[in-house]
């Protein structure tokens, strides 16, 4: 089952719980299946990985990992606050815009 989510890909987000409470980051991929989204720079861990073609060397790499969609908020490209995401009918699209200024958002 598929979650409807509030962001897309490469969308500025604001972290609102958790150790990363207050961060800001850029979504680098949502996992609609899961209600996950991956975010620049946030919730990194570590992962022993062994020898590979892509990394012969082996060893400890840092990554991303996915967070809960519902922890995080996002930010509006013109007013810079968090912010919720409406919608807005014109003739045949549908536009996310910003609740608090009324901008729309990419």
């Amino acid at each position: 089952m598929s979650v409807k989510s509030h962001v897309k890909k490469d969308d500025t987000v604001i972290i609102i719980t958790g150790k990363d409470k207050g961060k800001t980051g850029k979504v680098l991929r949502v996992f609609s299946q899961e209600g996950k989204v991956i975010v620049e720079r946030i919730n990194m861990i570590k992962r022993h990985t062994r020898p590979n073609p892509q990394n012969p060397q082996g060893g400890i790499v840092e990554k991303e990992a996915p967070l809960p969609v519902c922890k995080v908020v996002l930010v509006c490209p013109r007013c810079k606050k968090p912010t919720r995401v409406g919608k807005k009918i014109l003739e045949s699209s549908r536009l996310r815009i910003c609740k608090k200024c009324g901008e729309t958002i990419s």
